[in-house]
């Protein structure tokens, strides 16, 4: 890593980012130790090291193909789900590494994931939050007060309250990403890991989605992928920026800060150059 003091021309990150990133912090939720990751015989990452803070929001960023979704899917094991696909290293959560744990279903209720498009059950509303609730075998009282406790914290309940028996894929794009978010803090979960939540929506919708992350890490740990410098300038308290290795075309962790340094102070050339938009 080149290390060189450069100044940013960046608009600076909002006023309560900058609050959440002053001196003395959370602990950190999530370790990252040494990951290497791969697709057959193709390494997607190379020697990942990151702490991923309690209730604070993180943010990866980076040029398409660096790694940043892979990262993201290796926190709650999604990357199962992809034939020849194996991580290195460790990932520590709750003091278990996540790497070999073995009961999935149960790191994935700690650790929920909200994907680029709303990925909706074909059911109404309620049956789309109170899903995973049923599968748990929970009472119907107990689910219709976690599905109206969701709606609520997804800030979407005084939009469907009247019809929540209505197809959940009725909805606009952007509530059906709150929607998605919603059935996700059902299972309430310690960390949510977001892959481009916004990316599909308006600004309006999107402006809302942003809102409802900084409302949110008053109580979760969320991480987050973006492409848009300007969100993760508003919402981030900590940016980690990520970079494909040009010799091995493996992704590696360039540089990881508070968002206010990084983006005003980033000590990496390769860094400046990226969110000041000479490349990527």
């Amino acid at each position: 890593m080149q290390e060189k003091e450069r100044g940013s021309t960046l608009a600076a990150p909002t006023a309560s980012a900058q609050l959440r990133t002053l001196p003395g912090g959370t602990e950190t939720r999530i370790s990252i130790e040494g990951v290497d990751f791969y697709y057959g015989r193709f390494q997607a990452l190379n020697d990942i090291d990151l702490k991923i803070q309690d209730k604070r929001i993180t943010a990866l960023i980076g040029p398409s193909g660096c790694g940043k979704s892979t990262l993201l899917r290796i926190l709650n094991r999604m990357y199962d789900l992809v034939p020849g696909s194996r991580a290195e290293g460790r990932v520590m959560f709750e003091g278990e590494n996540i790497l070999t744990a073995r009961n999935l279903l149960e790191l994935r209720q700690n650790i929920g994931m909200v994907f680029q498009k709303p990925s909706l059950f074909p059911m109404s509303i309620r049956d789309n939050v109170g899903f995973a609730l049923r599968l748990h075998g929970w009472k119907k009282s107990r689910v219709a007060e976690a599905v109206e406790r969701s709606l609520k914290d997804a800030n979407l309940w005084e939009e469907v309250k009247d019809r929540l028996d209505a197809p959940g894929v009725s909805l606009s794009g952007g509530q059906q990403q709150r929607l998605s978010i919603a059935r996700c803090l059902a299972v309430q979960p310690k960390v949510i890991l977001m892959d481009e939540p916004a990316s599909a929506l308006d600004p309006i919708s999107t402006l809302k989605i942003e809102d409802l992350m900084a409302r949110l890490v008053n109580d979760y740990t969320i991480v987050i992928v973006t492409h848009n410098m300007q969100q993760a300038s508003r919402v981030a308290d900590y940016t980690a920026f990520m970079l494909m290795n040009p010799e091995n075309r493996a992704g590696e962790l360039v540089e990881f800060a508070p968002t206010v340094e990084l983006f005003q102070r980033p000590r990496d050339r390769r860094t400046e150059d990226y969110i000041t938009g000479r490349f990527g």
